[in-house]
């Protein structure tokens, strides 16, 4: 497989749809984006060249180890693929101080990263929030919806009622403390669900960028189309009962 040069990363990002000036949300896997020319590094290099100095580029940054308090400067968030764990590693580069972090570059990092609580980690008070309030784009590259933590969002402004128990570990007067909370949460296979709702609409563009599919989408009209949907049915992203263990708890737990 032949490596590919930054210069085509970025016609393919323009081919796309990506928007310079704009804000651009990644989740990517590198594993399928790859060979490209500077590796993670050379990715992002390329995203922010689409973009342009007036983009703001941002990637989820979450660490998942629960036992120990977050750190922004130390705490790796490897579960969510090589490139976001090198992106707030970078110079410039802002992450937010929480367990479910974001990390941003850009005009408007220091507003899409401003602090968000910790026991509502995607709601509109949340940087995927403020990325649907700025009216962003997300890019999904070489994932489906199945990361794409922005329905997490389109959730909480449904107002869905089925929860997880869950807890962090925080510091509390100099001591770790653990917090337990309750949070949105399931399995999220039935997120591909929105790929056919988008494509009615004509409100998804597909390509190519290294060697890796890539979906591209305004984060309003996904927020708009599938908060509906969930209005409509609130459980549509669930299981039925005895067919997945995490959907078994959210149903468990609706409130």
């Amino acid at each position: 497989m032949n490596m590919i040069r930054t210069d085509t990363l970025i016609r393919q990002l323009l081919d796309l749809g990506i928007q310079p000036g704009g804000i651009l949300l990644v989740h990517t896997a590198f594993s399928k984006v790859k060979p490209i020319e500077g590796g993670p590094p050379g990715l992002i290099a390329a995203l922010r060249a689409a973009l342009g100095t007036d983009g703001t580029l941002v990637m989820p940054s979450m660490s998942y180890d629960d036992d120990h308090p977050f750190d922004k400067t130390k705490s790796h968030c490897a579960e969510m693929g090589v490139v976001a764990d090198t992106f707030w590693r970078l110079p410039g580069v802002l992450r937010s101080d929480n367990n479910h972090a974001f990390a941003a570059v850009g005009p408007l990092a220091e507003r899409i990263l401003a602090p968000h609580p910790l026991d509502i980690p995607h709601g509109i008070d949340s940087p995927v929030g403020r990325v649907y309030e700025l009216d962003g784009q997300v890019l999904l590259l070489g994932v489906d919806h199945t990361s794409n933590t922005t329905l997490h969002l389109c959730e909480n402004l449904a107002g869905v009622r089925y929860r997880r128990d869950k807890y962090l570990t925080v510091l509390k007067e100099g001591k770790p403390t653990r917090l337990a909370y309750r949070e949105i949460d399931h399995c999220c296979r039935n997120f591909s669900l929105v790929d056919g709702w988008l494509d009615e609409r004509g409100w998804q563009r597909y390509g190519r960028v290294g060697n890796a599919d890539a979906r591209l989408f305004r984060s309003r009209q996904l927020v708009q189309l599938t908060t509906e949907r969930l209005m409509q049915n609130e459980t549509i992203f669930l299981h039925p009962m005895g067919v997945d263990e995490e959907c078994d708890e959210a149903r468990a737990g609706m409130v």
